[in-house]
């Protein structure tokens, strides 16, 4: 369903995105001129507004900076990742001298050096000061700007924390010294990598070969995913690979899905207001955002906690929903239930009734707690 409304979404939404779009001139001294970038802020961005954005670095943006904003307007739609400040860098007719490489070790040399270093000293610095950018930061690349952008992983301390390589071209030792470079990572990467069946035969084989050696890799600080498009050319799988690649990298953020809650909450060992408070907590600390759980989200993981038979779950989950939402029913009416579920129906009945002089939550209204009311008013009084 998704990716039918996302054709539908572009078309209706990309003159308003273009529009959006501010073109720049920096100008490098590491370069020795001027360099065009593009940039697409989010969707109401306000200066004044302490919220800071992660920042997402396009290579080649000449043609890649267009479906990563399109991408990213869909996905920011759904509320499925955060909005991003997206900067395109135009290459125009410098793309072979920006990507200019070693052919033994595969690192920039001259040109490539000082484009390399005009990323990491000038661009990223003028964003930041310009902006209100999170510590979060990815970078895209295709082919030989994705060999390009490897190179900042081989640096003690890496200026970004999620790489989209859309099938890269990796140029003499640069695939064997990025995964082992994973080997011994000691800050969390997200790295993505995809190819596909009708992609350049030379760069296919290597990337498959690439991925072997960093599947096999055993680090907690890694995140890896990995997408091998069928029926796709190296051009062509530049969208999916996108797509994919924003859809893993932005997972945690997204609103708790069914799967997770099968995945990872019904199994999860703990009470689940942990689960809930560890999950925020980290895309806190991910992306620099403070983001709060819904109302739908928590009847999600209360609905686990019943289905686990935890009433310590669900106690302590009515407490927290009580702690976000002191004027909402919610909280109360979980610490209710479970107090009904527990047997002790008069101080269920209180609190059902408590929850009634309080607002209305999106799962939970009036109508259905004085059902509850009335259902225990009989009970306790057939038990009187």
């Amino acid at each position: 369903m998704k990716k039918n409304l996302f054709f539908v979404f572009i078309v209706l939404m990309c003159t308003t995105v273009m529009s959006q779009v501010k073109t720049e001139s920096i100008k490098s001294k590491t370069l020795n001129s001027t360099r065009t970038i593009k940039i697409k802020l989010p969707k109401n961005y306000d200066e004044e507004n302490a919220l800071k954005h992660p920042l997402i670095i396009v290579l080649d943006g000449d043609y890649m900076f267009n479906p990563v904003v399109g991408q990213t307007e869909f996905q920011t739609y759904f509320d499925d990742m955060p909005g991003s400040i997206i900067v395109g860098v135009m290459h125009n007719d410098e793309r072979q001298y920006d990507t200019f490489h070693d052919e033994v070790s595969g690192l920039p040399i001259e040109f490539g050096a000082h484009f390399y270093e005009f990323i990491g000293s000038e661009l990223i610095p003028y964003i930041d000061g310009k902006f209100n950018t999170s510590k979060f930061r990815v970078v895209v690349g295709h082919d030989l700007t994705a060999n390009l952008m490897n190179s900042f992983l081989l640096k003690d301390q890496s200026l970004f924390q999620a790489f989209v390589n859309i099938s890269p071209e990796f140029i003499g030792e640069m695939a064997q010294n990025v995964s082992t470079r994973m080997e011994w990572l000691n800050q969390d990467v997200i790295y993505y990598m995809a190819t596909a069946s009708d992609d350049i035969n030379s760069i296919r084989n290597n990337v498959l070969q690439t991925h072997n050696a960093i599947n096999a890799i055993e680090n907690s600080h890694l995140t890896y995913y990995f997408d091998d498009f069928e029926g796709a050319t190296h051009y062509s799988m530049v969208t999916r690979g996108i797509s994919r690649a924003f859809e893993k990298i932005f997972n945690i953020y997204g609103p708790i899905t069914d799967k997770e809650i099968n995945e990872k909450v019904l199994t999860y060992e703990g009470t689940l207001d942990t689960y809930v408070e560890e999950r925020y907590n980290k895309i806190q600390d991910l992306f620099g955002i403070e983001k709060t759980i819904t109302e739908e989200e928590f009847q999600k993981i209360a609905d686990a906690a019943i289905q686990r038979e935890d009433l310590k779950s669900l106690e302590k989950l009515g407490r927290l929903a009580n702690d976000i939402n002191p004027t909402k029913n919610l909280g109360t009416y979980y610490l209710a239930l479970n107090a009904e579920k527990e047997g002790k129906s008069k101080k269920a009945m209180k609190l059902y009734e408590s929850a009634l002089e309080m607002d209305e939550s999106i799962v939970i209204n009036k109508e259905f707690l004085l059902l509850k009311v009335k259902d225990l008013k009989t009970l306790v009084g057939s038990n009187d």
